[in-house]
């Protein structure tokens, strides 16, 4: 085994001292490079990659997390201070789902599982019921508000109301609410988001109204509409207005230039709008009560009654003979009869008239006002009569746009006010201005100009190339003619003798000898 071994061992050293400098170099650098690739190569594939799990956690979640991990086996690495926990990629998804399902990450707050958790036989006292359900709805409230876009953490102290029957309603205490949020860095709540927070937090908490609760942040303290908030939301509808009123004074603007510009031409053409809007919003409701039109203006008679009703009968007159028996008054005349009739009616009718309901409801967006200017170049209004069809073109389309305005309309002197037509040479731009200010001579005169100063160019680059290969040849030495050796094989008459020489100026010069042998072929 040695023996080989050693056989092995003088072939490498024969055949590496058989090698030349360049061949050394080239096989020390091919197995320097396999080495470093099979290096690297086990390093990338052996090495354990890590992802982010979790993040923003408190030492509390933090440390049930590390305590999962170390009972699984699951290696882990910390970062950002102990608040962020990083596991192999290959068992993050699994990971994640076990914390998740196990409750493990609450932010720092307990919700009402605890109450499953911590049930006990024995029960719990009042006071002690107490304490873990507000715990348990302040942490519920704050899960609520840790899931919503831009919340990274978040703090909520809830008070509720107390509540006893030896209280009066004036003298029990209202429920109320101090949150503290944080958010990541550079979110900036919108105003329409501020106020989910305040209806989100008196949804969850009963009895508690939003003046009651405080909601602030590192930056300040967060403000309700209600309580005269005033964030994003005032200026969304501000811009939304601004960009109501612009698009309305570029279509408009669109709409001349669409029907002037064919006419005058484009370029001559100058059109300057300027609009008032309304954006009040008007609700109405009404509540009609009418006749009919077609019934003498009554109404739709509904039900009607008639009666009639005729009686007949008689009356006794006072009279009688006087004195004539022993109940009569002396003097008192005896009583005389007479016959009667009378006659009754009555009608009832009941009507019902329309009652109409409306609700009108006005949209905003309506046109208050509005002002035309219109530039045309000079030369293109020669006459009065392009300047009255522009004018009148222009004075309908402004009484069309202002129909619903509440402005007359029809009144001329006021419309023409409203309407401005400006008729001026336009100031050329310094572009085309240089272009009309030469002349074909001028042009003539760059153009050979800049063909001259080509042609001198291109000379002078082919002289210089002409030049570079002129020094390149003389730089070039020439070729020395090769002496060969010379060997007179006439004046050697032994043959033994001549190959004698042969070898000796082989082992001696070889290279000689190379360069004798290949002469000799030339020569055949």
């Amino acid at each position: 085994m040695n023996e080989r071994v050693a056989q092995y061992r003088e072939r490498l050293q024969l055949t590496w001292s058989q090698m030349g400098k360049k061949q050394k170099i080239w096989l020390g650098a091919s197995v320097s490079g396999i080495l470093l690739t099979v290096i690297l190569l086990t390093i990338v594939f052996t090495r354990t990659e890590y992802e982010l799990a979790f993040q923003n956690l408190d030492a509390t979640d933090a440390a049930a997390v590390m305590n999962y991990l170390d009972s699984n086996g699951i290696p882990y690495e910390l970062s950002g201070g102990g608040t962020s926990i990083m596991v192999p990629s290959a068992v993050a998804s699994r990971v994640k789902v076990d914390i998740g399902s196990q409750g493990l990450v609450q932010n720092g707050s307990i919700g009402f599982e605890v109450f499953s958790a911590n049930s006990s036989a024995l029960g719990t006292t009042e006071n002690e019921f107490n304490v873990i359900y507000q715990n348990a709805l302040n942490g519920e409230v704050q899960k609520l508000l840790n899931q919503l876009q831009g919340v990274e953490s978040s703090k909520v102290l809830i008070s509720a109301a107390e509540e006893s029957v030896f209280l009066t309603p004036e003298d029990t205490s209202k429920a109320s609410a101090a949150i503290v949020i944080k958010f990541t860095p550079g979110y900036r709540p919108s105003q329409k988001e501020i106020d989910s927070y305040y209806n989100l937090v008196q949804a969850t908490v009963p009895d508690l109204e939003v003046e009651d609760i405080t909601i602030s942040s590192p930056q300040g303290e967060l403000m309700s509409s209600e309580a005269g908030g005033m964030g994003i939301g005032d200026a969304d509808i501000v811009d939304l207005q601004f960009r109501i009123q612009s698009k309305f004074e570029t279509d408009l603007k669109k709409n001349i230039l669409s029907f002037l510009g064919p006419i005058v031409g484009s370029d001559n053409l100058v059109v300057s709008v300027s609009s008032s809007m309304n954006f009040d919003k008007e609700i109405t409701e009404e509540n009609l009560v009418r006749p009919l039109d077609n019934n003498n203006n009554n109404g739709i008679i509904v039900s009607e009654e008639i009666n009639n009703a005729t009686s007949t009968g008689s009356s006794t007159e006072a009279g009688g003979v006087a004195g004539t028996g022993e109940t009569d008054i002396p003097g008192y005349e005896a009583a005389g009869g007479e016959s009667s009739s009378s006659e009754t009616s009555s009608q009832l009718r009941n009507y019902d008239f329309d009652r109409i309901k409306r609700n009108i409801q006005s949209g905003p967006f309506v046109l208050k006002d509005l002002s035309i200017s219109i530039g045309i170049e000079a030369a293109q209004l020669n006459d009065e009569q392009a300047r009255n069809d522009i004018m009148n073109y222009l004075t309908t389309l402004v009484r069309s746009q202002l129909a619903d305005s509440g402005q007359d309309v029809n009144n001329d002197e006021l419309i023409d006010k409203k309407v401005s037509l400006i008729a001026r040479n336009f100031a050329e731009s310094p572009t085309d201005a240089a272009a009309g200010g030469l002349s074909t001579g001028w042009l003539l005169g760059i153009g050979a100009a800049a063909l001259a100063i080509i042609g001198g160019l291109a000379f002078m680059l082919v002289r210089r190339r002409r030049r570079q290969d002129e020094v390149e040849e003389a730089d070039i030495p020439e070729q020395t003619k090769v002496e060969y050796p010379t060997l007179d094989l006439e004046t050697v008459t032994n043959e033994s003798q001549a190959r004698k020489n042969l070898e000796t100026l082989a082992k001696r010069k070889p290279d000689e000898f190379v360069n004798l042998l290949r002469t000799w072929l030339a020569e055949e």
